[in-house]
């Protein structure tokens, strides 16, 4: 039998989908973040929850 293939299992799967409704505004300066700092908004979103989270 031949080994298995494709990709490794993740170490801590992200299997959990987290949604937030925002006004254009805060989009717009969202999208323009991610441009500057070449992220995509869901890094950003993780990084402002470990943020508040710490702040605790």
């Amino acid at each position: 039998m031949s080994p298995r293939t494709g990709r490794p299992k993740a170490e801590k799967p992200l299997t959990i989908e987290v949604k937030a409704r925002i006004d254009k505004e805060t989009n717009d300066k969202l999208v323009e973040y991610c441009k500057d700092n070449n992220v995509t908004r869901t890094e950003v979103v993780r990084e402002g929850i470990k943020k508040v989270i710490e702040k605790e």
